[in-house]
Order: C-alpha cells, then sequence, then structure tokens
C-alpha cells in the first residue's frame, strides 16, 4: 500500500498548487511530439486538481539542454497539447521562475493552468539547489509530485522542493509506485523477466532481484552479448562491454545455484549485419549449432557465409529460434516483466514500421499481448522499450507501461526513490 499522502488527503480547495509532472515525451527531428502517453497518464491528477477549483502551476523538463536555454526544448509544444487533450486552455510562460513566472503565477484563478518553461534550462535544477527551489515555491501553497519518471533523481523539483512546500504524491505517481511494489512483492506465479538494454551496470541489482524471485529470466539486447563473451561466443564488431565480463559470469553462477526452480536463458541465436542501416545485409547465426540462413525480408545482396559472426559483423537481434523459445516460456507464465528492448529498434523498416532488428521484440509482444493465446499480466518499463511500445501505438495492449525509465528499475530493484521518500506520510497529521 503506498505510504505517502496523495491529493486525497489534503485540503486543496482554492489553493495554489505547483505540480511536477515528467512530461519528457519522445520529439520528431521537427519538433512534433511522437508519442503523448506521458502527457495523458497525467490528465486524471489534473482533472482531479482543477475539481478542487485549485489554480494549477506546472513544471517539467524536456530532453537534456545542460543548463542552457534550447528553444528546440520548449515546454510551449507541451503546454498546447496539453490543451487539446484537456479542451481547456493551458498558458504558457517563458521561464520557470523570476518575474514573469511570478506575475503569471499571481493572476491566476480557481480552475485556471498555466506551465512554466523547461526546468532544466537552469543548471539548479538538476544541482538540487535550494533557493532554486525556493523561487519555484514562490506563491505556491501545496506541492504534487506526479512525475515518477524523475523521483529516482534528487533535484530541486523532486527533492529540495518539498523543504519549501506541503508535499504529496499524485494520483499517477500513486499507481506507477503501487503496481510495481505489488508486482514485484506479490506477483501471480509463474513470474517471468524478459531484461534488455546495453548494459549490466544499469540492471544488475535487477537481475539479481529476478534471480531471487523469478521462475524464468531471459537476457536480450547488447547486455546478451557480455555473456555470450562470458562464454566464449564470438560477437565480433557487436557492442560489448568487456569490463564487465566478470559481472556476467557472476549473475550466470547465482542463476546455476538457483536451477532447480529458475530458468535463465540467454539468446541461441541472433540477426547479424555489418551495418545498421534499415537496407542492411543481415544473417541469422545460431552460435550453438553454427547454422546459417539467409533473411529474406529485405533487400540485399548475396552474403558470404561463414559458421560464426564475422569480423565486420554485428549481433543486431535476438534469432527466431531465440524469440520463439523465449515466446513460450511466456506462455507459461502469469506475471511478465518486461524492461528493454531484445534488438536495435530504432532502425526504422524499409517496407512498414517494424524494422530488420525488431522481429525479436514484435514476437515477445505478440507473446505477451495474447497473440498465441495464454495472456499473462504484463508490467513494461525501461526507455527505449516505452518507446517502441509508443512509437508502434500499443500502449493500450499491457496491463501497465510506466512513464518511468530509471525510476521503474529503481523501484523492482527494491531502492528508494528520493522523491518518493521526500513526501509526507500518511500518519503524520
Amino acid at each position: 500500500m503506498f505510504t505517502k499522502k496523495t491529493v486525497r488527503d489534503i485540503e486543496l480547495q482554492g489553493k495554489t498548487v505547483l505540480m511536477r509532472a515528467d512530461y519528457n515525451v519522445p520529439l520528431n527531428s521537427d519538433g512534433s511530439i511522437i508519442s503523448d502517453y506521458r502527457i495523458r497518464q497525467t490528465l486524471p491528477t489534473i482533472r482531479y486538481l482543477l475539481d478542487q477549483s485549485v489554480k494549477l502551476v506546472i513544471c517539467s523538463h524536456l530532453g537534456r539542454p545542460e543548463g542552457k536555454i534550447d528553444p528546440a526544448l520548449s515546454l510551449k509544444r507541451i503546454a498546447n497539447r496539453l490543451s487539446e487533450l484537456l479542451e481547456f486552455d493551458v498558458g504558457f510562460v517563458s521561464d520557470c521562475i523570476g518575474m514573469e513566472a511570478q506575475s503569471a503565477i499571481a493572476g491566476l484563478g480557481p480552475k485556471q493552468i498555466i506551465m512554466l518553461e523547461n526546468l532544466r534550462f537552469h543548471p539548479e535544477e538538476e544541482s538540487n539547489d535550494n533557493n532554486f527551489a525556493a523561487q519555484l515555491a514562490q506563491g505556491i501553497d501545496i506541492f504534487v509530485q506526479d512525475g515518477f519518471g524523475v523521483t529516482h533523481r534528487a533535484q530541486a523539483s523532486t527533492e529540495a522542493i518539498t523543504k519549501q512546500l506541503p508535499s504529496v504524491a499524485g494520483l499517477l505517481l500513486e499507481k506507477e509506485v503501487d503496481t510495481i511494489t505489488n508486482v514485484m512483492s506479490n506477483p501471480k506465479k509463474p513470474l517471468a523477466a524478459i531484461i534488455g538494454g546495453a548494459k549490466i551496470a544499469d540492471k544488475i541489482d535487477v537481475l539479481h532481484k529476478f534471480i531471487d524471485i523469478a521462475d524464468f529470466i531471459a537476457i536480450g539486447g547488447a547486455m546478451a552479448n557480455v555473456f555470450l563473451l562470458a562464454q566464449g561466443i564470438r560477437v565480433a564488431k557487436s557492442t560489448v562491454d568487456r569490463d564487465e565480463i566478470p559481472v556476467a559470469k557472476d549473475i550466470m553462477e547465482r542463476a546455476k545455484a538457483a536451477n532447480n526452480r529458475l530458468v535463465f536463458y540467454l539468446p541461441q541465436d541472433g540477426v547479424v549485419a555489418n551495418s545498421l542501416g534499415p537496407a542492411a545485409m543481415t544473417r541469422i547465426v545460431d552460435w550453438s549449432a553454427h547454422v546459417i540462413a539467409e533473411i529474406e525480408s529485405y533487400p540485399r545482396q548475396p552474403s558470404g557465409r561463414t559458421r560464426f559472426v564475422a569480423d565486420d559483423e554485428m549481433i543486431l537481434d535476438i534469432g527466431p529460434f531465440s524469440g520463439a523459445f523465449i515466446a513460450g516460456g511466456l506462455q507459461l507464465a502469469e506475471t511478465v516483466v518486461w524492461n528493454g528492448t531484445m534488438g536495435v529498434t530504432e532502425t526504422k523498416g524499409l517496407l512498414g514500421p517494424v524494422g530488420p532488428f525488431a522481429h525479436g521484440t514484435e514476437i515477445l509482444i505478440e507473446a505477451m499481448t495474447g497473440q498465441f493465446g495464454h495472456r499473462p499480466y504484463s508490467l513494461v518499463g525501461g526507455g527505449d522499450t516505452v518507446g517502441y511500445i509508443e512509437a508502434r501505438r500499443l500502449t493500450g495492449s499491457f496491463d501497465h507501461v510506466s512513464t518511468g525509465g530509471g525510476a521503474s528499475l529503481e523501484l523492482i530493484a527494491g531502492r528508494t526513490l528520493p522523491g518518493v521518500a521526500a513526501l509526507m506520510d500518511k500518519d503524520n497529521p
């Protein structure tokens, strides 16, 4: 049960409220919004606050401007999209502190909304500066934290601000924390974990946690390359951090020790190519049987055949055998936690939305969403994973798609989130 006070636990009528959202949405090269999923997920909190006749000030960040003003990362487009979704005018202020912001806040009436400019245009935001937080708090009565995706960081708008104002959780934050902690503490078994991404170091605690509680773990993405190399399998030019080999060996030993109850699966085949382009010549390599097959889905010239990943090639996706094996495992699971794509899903396809290195990820999506018959409960997190699901317009196909990448990982691993810990406890008056 969520132990922090929420917007339901505090008197809000007529108050001026500062709400922290996470509107760090994916953008196209022209600045248009690829997916408004994160914006939509904050609507219940916003509507609840408006029902209390609050004067609402929303703050957020977008991208990594590194403490400098970057017009390409302005929140103006986010304010416009929020206005469309609410069918309600959302004002925009071209700074988050200073005279213009103070004047806009002072001029707010009940049930009116303004959005402040990108917090990260000021370096003090990421340095958790108390003076910057005090400036954000001017003219504000209550702080509402609804930006789950930033609560794993101690920053001015997640931690320092709570020293300035009574601080409670929004409905999205409550939902995220409750859902993830409940799945991790009391999952319906069997529990399967699908872990991808680039580096083991980013997910070592998550892997250790799942070795303790899961029944099936499957590894994919560039992370799998370290495990393959640790087993003596040639990975050629594949993305791999050789310094992580000892960590990979330790994880495999831990998993082996739990072998009576745990299936720890590493890819047995992969899709390889010598470039990341959508028209790259691809092959399937089975490194256990060394059977090579050509993929005919994309135009290419005939390639020379080898019995392993060639010197100029990279492993860019799991192969069809690995995908089928993992999908079969998911058909036996009642709960699936998925974090990290199985391949380089950023490469777009020539013939449709699915690129040449996304087929492994696609087969897992099909298995999780019931296209093979059984549909397990699905919890999805991680920036690359959610980004791919958003781009494919599939967020509604899963039981819970987290708005937080790093925050969801931290919570899955059992760590305390600074931006949640700083909020008022329910048992405090």
